[in-house]
């Protein structure tokens, strides 16, 4: 039996960078829910620019969880 340990290594490591990517883009939207919280506690009003910065990025998220589980199914190929 043959490990290829280059590409093992290769795999670990776009593993954990797009696991620190996803979690970041995640907790910016979650900032972004922040800003419109504390914008309506201000002023009475919600900040667009937080809801859509929040958008965003939720749905950045959601596209590389639905990209991880096409890649996963073979079905969906």
């Amino acid at each position: 039996m043959h490990l290829d340990w280059t590409a093992l290594g290769q795999v670990t490591a776009v593993s954990i960078g797009v696991t620190i990517a996803v979690v970041t883009v995640f907790a910016l939207g979650v900032l972004g829910l922040a800003r419109v919280e504390a914008a309506r506690e201000e002023n009475g009003t919600g900040s667009t620019l937080g809801l859509t910065q929040a958008g965003l990025c939720f749905v950045a998220c959601a596209a590389v969880v639905a990209y991880g589980i096409y890649l996963i199914v073979p079905q969906f190929h």
